[in-house]
């Protein structure tokens, strides 16, 4: 990974942080991508303390929730950095009650999915550029059981928190997948990961109630070191074309649900997906 360039999503804690510390260890330049701008330089900070002495850390603040600010920050990361070699689409979170992003779209899909989507396709002519690159999304076990609601993209028939994430997580695989088959040959390959249930912040943002169902599953979580391991794998596997549409758990791949295999249902969430994000997506 020395003098690799990374630019990765929702670093600032979790497996996100861990991951970049340990990319960094390795001599990766990072580039993080926080919400918060105090919190990201703290995490810069954490991240560089160790790094090895020529990696390089920087970072941009941005609210991914806002199609604007992702293409402001695709266009400051083109800036900023001639190449990007590993681009992992890590933030995410899980909303107990429905709300909708400035854009006029549910939030857990607009963060979860449609940054990925969009802040991936904006990226994409450097990343086929500066090949061999990857691009790595950070999907979960949690889609097993749902359907992408094609129909009501944007929950105005019902709303359920954990429902919802379990849609975009297969949206994320699902976007993986498509994202692979339509840079075949390109030098870029794109994949998918689950962390398992790890103790981080995560779902902390969901009242008292959800943040002491974390707490009781603290012992039966792993640490955000061993959540991130299988990313950390991912940014380095030495033959690109064997994660190439794969989903990984724990460091090796794995069949994901029926309906995450469904090819059909990946083009057309990219032509939906398209239409939500004003078309910016390449053919």
């Amino acid at each position: 990974m020395r003098g690799k360039q990374v630019l990765i999503t929702g670093a600032t804690n979790g497996i996100g942080l861990a991951a970049a510390r340990a990319l960094a260890a390795l001599g990766a330049n990072i580039a993080i991508v926080g919400r918060n701008a105090v919190r990201t330089q703290v995490a810069v900070a954490e991240i560089q303390a160790q790094a090895r002495k020529d990696a390089r850390v920087t970072s941009f603040v941005a609210d991914l929730a806002v199609q604007a600010a992702i293409r402001r920050l695709a266009a400051d990361v083109l800036a900023r950095h001639a190449r990007i070699d590993v681009l992992i689409n890590n933030a995410g979170a899980m909303h107990r009650f429905r709300q909708l992003t400035q854009d006029g779209i549910e939030l857990t899909w607009a963060v979860n999915h449609l940054a990925p989507f969009l802040l991936s396709t904006l990226l994409l002519d450097r990343l086929i550029a500066t090949a061999p690159s990857r691009i790595i999304t950070t999907a979960s076990d949690a889609h097993r059981g749902a359907d992408i609601p094609f129909d009501d993209l944007n929950a105005e028939r019902g709303y359920h928190g954990f429902l919802r994430y379990k849609q975009t997580k297969l949206a994320n695989i699902l976007f993986a997948q498509e994202l692979a088959a339509r840079l075949a040959g390109t030098g870029v390959v794109s994949s998918s990961f689950h962390p398992g249930l790890v103790a981080s912040g995560f779902n902390r943002n969901n009242g008292p109630l959800m943040s002491l169902a974390m707490l009781v599953l603290r012992p039966l979580s792993r640490s955000v070191e061993q959540g991130a391991e299988t990313l950390v794998w991912l940014a380095q596997a030495a033959n690109p074309e064997d994660i190439d549409g794969g989903y990984f758990v724990d460091l090796a791949r794995r069949q994901p649900s029926r309906q995450a295999r469904d090819r059909a249902a990946a083009q057309r969430l990219w032509q939906l997906s398209e239409r939500q994000c004003a078309g910016l997506a390449p053919a």
